[in-house]
């Protein structure tokens, strides 16, 4: 006879119990992934993105109305994606920036050059080098971005200058 603490009987039978009072439940239980919405329509994303590109009122007036669009993408063609916070931050449109992080845009390596958030480029680039030669939108790279951000990007912009002269 073998015994037991009280913890092991109690996980043992709790265990028991459900797999014996729940079978139907787990039979029948739905494991397909949840119904998605429609795809955005395409003439609510193109604006969005390229107001980003220039005027912060535009952006927020299109962010009230839609907001789904807050992580859009758009395809300028040839795989070249675009969200509105990506044409902000190589316009280096710091406010418009800003706002679209507020709303819950996801950062990218581009916008923190932009930025300024040395940080979590460095981070990123001790990941993984190689992002330093990757092309944002359009192509620009980063070194690009972290130049439009100004004077709240210079240390990112001495950051990169000096891995670019390695």
């Amino acid at each position: 006879m073998t015994h037991r603490n009280r913890r092991q009987f109690l996980a043992t039978t709790i265990a028991l119990s459900a797999a014996t009072a729940f079978p139907l439940a787990a039979q029948n239980a739905d494991t397909s992934p949840p119904k998605r919405p429609p795809a955005l329509p395409l003439e609510l994303i193109k604006p969005f993105v390229v107001a980003a590109h220039k005027s912060l009122q535009e952006t927020r007036a299109l962010l009230s109305e839609h907001p789904e669009l807050i992580n859009a993408t758009w395809d300028w063609g040839g795989g070249d994606y675009e969200t509105a916070l990506g044409g902000a931050a190589h316009m280096g449109h710091r406010d418009i920036a800003l706002y679209l992080l507020e709303k819950g845009a996801r950062i990218d390596l581009f916008a923190a050059a932009m930025l300024g958030m040395t940080d979590f480029v460095g981070a990123a680039l001790r990941s993984n080098p190689e992002f330093l030669k990757t092309p944002g939108p359009h192509g620009i790279p980063l070194i690009a971005h972290a130049e439009k951000g100004g004077e709240p990007a210079a240390d990112t912009l001495a950051y990169l200058k000096r891995l670019t002269s390695d």
